[in-house]
């Protein structure tokens, strides 16, 4: 069954058709007038209750109807709602420094351990998502975790875990004013590889008084400015500051890996791995939850002390952030690589297929046992299950409920231009 997406219009997406979002909703949805100055930021493809797709035959939520059919939508006979939510993403200016809550216990698991029999009655365990949405329901809209994964469709920019000790010391000294904020011990620390240089060296700048944030910041921008000399860094930092000027999140580059991804690569982001998007176009696929916890880069409420509560100092080198993909049916599907992230809430599905020749190309997908959702994101075909076809073509979103079977055949369109979409699951393969 088609699906029409649901348009996010957040002021850091792309302007008008700049936006990927904007030319695929535009393909998905006949009635959609794309507006040259309105920024088309995300297309959400779930049932999240934030913003569901409907179905393209009545409007229906697709929430509504998966819980009019649960087994026969996504073969469950208990729960009434996908694990997971896919999303088409187009930035023109970076989204936040966040982090995202597991489902881990909260701070009181010793008094919780310690009374468990009384407390359990009385009062359940907590996973962390699960408090923050207790305590702060207009920020948390959700009790669930946030795993996510991002694969670039265009040249894509990102923020994503902490760096290795040296590399910090080493970004630090083209630094000075940063330098004196975090003070010789904590740069004495780096210097020596101390463990606990990173998360002092973070604590210190995130609690630093917003006057000396400003004061940091404001000369290094007046510095850069008149300096000859380019690097990455400098560029990064004079877009920062241009588009939140004095914001503390300005100085996470010089703690966080600065990632330039190519179309088809991808980055997996676990839980409480610090991140933020920069610039670019993805498809992303996470738990089906909306809870963040950020802490600059933003106009919106910072949560510093949650974060630096929850957030992992693994430092490690960027290029162990991608995330690589299997291919799990070679002979059978030799052109779908499938990334499989270690949550069971959702995998992604890249199907690419070259350009058809004369008579055509016919390729097989599969459809897991809990319903999957397919976009296509370019080139044409049709797909043929149980007596029944669709025709496929760029921002065509197509639910396939558990009831359809396993099996689909894909007529790729002859002489067209190569056919690529993804397809969204849950993980049943680990």
């Amino acid at each position: 069954m088609e699906i029409v997406g649901n348009v996010k219009c957040y002021e850091w997406g792309k302007l008008g058709l700049d936006s990927f979002v904007a030319k695929l909703a535009q393909a998905n949805s006949d009635g959609l007038e794309v507006k040259p100055d309105c920024p088309y930021a995300e297309l959400w493809m779930g049932d999240h209750v934030s913003g569901p797709a409907t179905l393209k035959t009545d409007g229906k939520g697709l929430d509504e109807a998966i819980r009019a059919d649960p087994a026969g939508m996504i073969g469950s006979s208990t729960g009434q709602q996908l694990p997971f939510l896919l999303k088409v993403l187009s930035i023109r200016k970076a989204l936040s420094v966040q982090v995202h809550p597991d489902k881990v216990l909260g701070d009181g698991l010793f008094f919780f351990l310690a009374a468990f029999l009384f407390i359990n009655i009385l009062c359940p365990l907590q996973t962390e998502a699960e408090k923050l949405h207790r305590q702060f329901p207009d920020i948390y809209k959700d009790p669930n975790h946030k795993p996510e994964l991002a694969i670039a469709l265009t040249d894509f920019q990102a923020l994503c875990g902490f760096r290795p000790h040296e590399d910090i010391a080493r970004s630090l000294q083209e630094a000075v004013e940063l330098q004196q904020l975090l003070g010789a011990e904590v740069l004495a620390k780096l210097e020596a590889r101390d463990p606990s240089a990173v998360r002092e060296g973070y604590e210190r700048l995130m609690h630093s008084a917003p006057e000396a944030i400003e004061r940091c910041i404001a000369a290094m921008a007046r510095r850069m400015q008149s300096a000859d000399s380019a690097s990455e860094l400098r560029d990064l930092f004079l877009r920062l500051h241009a588009d939140f000027g004095c914001d503390v999140g300005v100085l996470s580059i010089y703690f966080l890996n600065y990632l330039r991804l190519q179309p088809g690569q991808a980055i997996y982001l676990a839980a409480n791995v610090p991140h933020a998007y920069l610039d670019g176009d993805c498809v992303e696929c996470m738990a089906c939850s909306d809870n963040v916890v950020r802490a600059g880069l933003t106009p919106k409420f910072k949560d510093v002390d949650t974060l630096l509560r929850l957030v992992r100092y693994d430092c490690l080198p960027g290029a162990s952030m991608l995330f690589q993909p299997r291919l799990l049916q070679p002979e059978r599907q030799p052109h779908t690589r499938t990334f499989v992230p270690p949550v069971p809430d959702f995998a992604v599905a890249e199907i690419r297929l070259p350009a058809a020749s004369a008579g055509g190309l016919e390729y097989s997908v599969t459809n897991p046992a809990n319903g999957s959702i397919l976009l296509t994101v370019g080139g044409g075909g049709t797909l043929v299950g149980q007596g029944r076809e669709i025709r496929l073509s760029m921002g065509t979103i197509v639910f396939l409920p558990s009831s359809a079977g396993k099996e689909f055949l894909l007529k790729v369109d002859e002489a067209g231009e190569p056919f690529l979409a993804f397809q969204a699951m849950r993980n049943d393969f680990e």
